[in-house]
């Protein structure tokens, strides 16, 4: 969700209290046994209450296990305690912008920015709450705080404002050119190189071949995980809250845990691609009973729990080799929109891709022939969306998700803006509020900034 999360220090004259404690319940959490961790910080927290900083450590370790409402009492105590430091301020505005209290989320980066003018990440972070207009913007404040930046990571942050802030006030070319400025500094600062990630996807098609998903268990309709998941800023976070609006589903959100039962199951590896081709070995019953224990530590007691880690495509293969009652769900949208909306988000982590155009154009395209390949091995097996569609027709396609899910209808999956549920991700402002069309063909205001972008995804037959 935000260019540099949770959780900041409030100072060394207060000691961590409990650190030996605060350690050891990480170390559950790096185990999985999140319910254990999640009792034990429980037990912690009387003893941490007059103290900011391990408040915010205990935070920063409740957000990690999807307990958002945990996390929001702390860090609001940490504030209390500590009222005029930036660092308690910003942790609890980022946890308000995650539990919808976008109010009072505003307010309280207003606050650190006006103890800190040179926060980057309050101000880019504010930015994309909500609308601005020509009567309510940041504007000049924002253009003042790009000169007086500090680091590169500032510079980003700033130019991902003001692009989003003139975004709103409808002057695209400056716009467009704060945010090309800021994806080309924030690229200048990675060693990415889209050539290994397109190997890896390639690589799966080959490891992942029909002959050996050929033997993947046929689907169980008994309840099971969801698995939300497509690219980055395809509207996974739209269905996610469409589905978990009815009273039979429950979202964790985006976890790690997948990813972490399939490393562990693989067993060590060398590089990625050796992952890749010893993760086979380790798919079917074991591994998927393992993800479903490590699910069970968030102590979400719904029938159908969502994961909507949206890379969970790249695991796809194991996900019907190791789960026969797991739903994948693939959420679609048209490539440029898609490609536009991952190129203006600034990302805390993750999408190194997403920072130029050439890169973006490559890795999309891995992406779908990756999809194709588990379309073409897996027939029948995804439940595939799109977004566009359901900004078209909200109630048509809800009703053949929630069906194809296998669940009965109610109506309360048509109010998911209203859905007071936790959401932690890029999209926690927009999935408050009702389905709007102003981003179906955004990425049309840019067409000619764009071009190399498409021109890209024509070359390999996408567009």
């Amino acid at each position: 969700m935000t260019a540099s999360g949770p959780s900041r220090t409030t100072g060394d004259r207060f000691p961590l209290a409990g650190g030996a404690a605060l350690d050891a319940v990480r170390r559950l959490v790096q185990a999985g046994r999140r319910g254990e961790a999640n009792q034990a910080l429980l037990d912690l927290e009387p003893g941490l209450a007059g103290n900011p900083r391990a408040l915010q450590a205990a935070g920063e370790i409740f957000l990690a296990n999807g307990r958002f409402p945990e996390a929001l009492r702390v860090y609001r105590r940490a504030a209390d305690l500590v009222p005029d430091a930036p660092g308690a301020l910003y942790n609890l505005a980022a946890a308000l912008v995650a539990a919808g209290e976008m109010a009072e989320a505003e307010a309280t980066f207003d606050r650190v920015i006006a103890l800190d003018p040179s926060d980057a990440d309050a101000f880019y972070n504010r930015s994309i709450l909500r609308r601005w207009t020509a009567d309510e913007n940041h504007l000049a404040a924002l253009e003042a705080a790009v000169a007086r930046a500090r680091s590169p990571a500032a510079e980003v942050a700033l130019c991902y404002a003001l692009a989003k802030e003139l975004e709103d006030l409808g002057d695209h070319a400056a716009s467009w050119s704060w945010l090309r400025r800021g994806a080309d500094r924030r690229r200048s600062l990675l060693s990415y190189r889209v050539e290994s990630d397109v190997r890896t996807m390639a690589l799966l098609e080959t490891v992942f071949s029909a002959e050996v998903m050929a033997q993947a268990p046929v689907a169980d309709p008994a309840p099971g995980p969801i698995f939300v998941l497509g690219l980055p800023r395809s509207g996974t976070t739209l269905v996610d809250r469409i589905l978990c609006a009815h009273s039979d589903v429950a979202s964790l959100g985006e976890i790690p845990d997948l990813a972490l039962a399939v490393v562990q199951a693989a067993g060590p590896a060398v590089d990625k691609d050796a992952l890749v081709r010893q993760s086979v070995a380790g798919a079917g019953p074991a591994l998927g009973e393992a993800y479903l224990r490590r699910i069970a530590g968030y102590g979400a007691s719904a029938p159908f729990l969502i994961d909507k880690t949206p890379a969970n495509y790249l695991y796809i293969g194991l996900i019907a080799l190791s789960m026969p009652a797991a739903r994948i769900v693939h959420v679609r949208r048209d490539p440029m929109n898609n490609g536009y909306a991952l190129y203006k988000t600034l990302f805390r982590t993750g999408c190194p891709y997403a920072y130029d155009l050439s890169d973006l154009a490559e890795y999309i395209g891995a992406y779908r022939r990756l999809m194709d390949h588990w379309r073409r091995v897996l027939p029948g097996r995804m439940i595939e969306v799109d977004y566009e569609a359901i900004v078209a027709d909200q109630e048509g396609e809800s009703r053949r998700l929630v069906a194809a899910v296998g669940l009965d209808w109610q109506d309360r999956c048509l109010e998911f803006h209203a859905n007071p549920a936790p959401a932690a991700t890029a999209s926690a402002a927009q999935v408050r509020r009702p389905i709007y069309r102003d981003s179906v063909q955004l990425w049309r205001r840019y067409e000619a900034q764009l071009e190399p972008l498409a021109g890209a995804l024509r070359r390999q037959g996408v567009l």
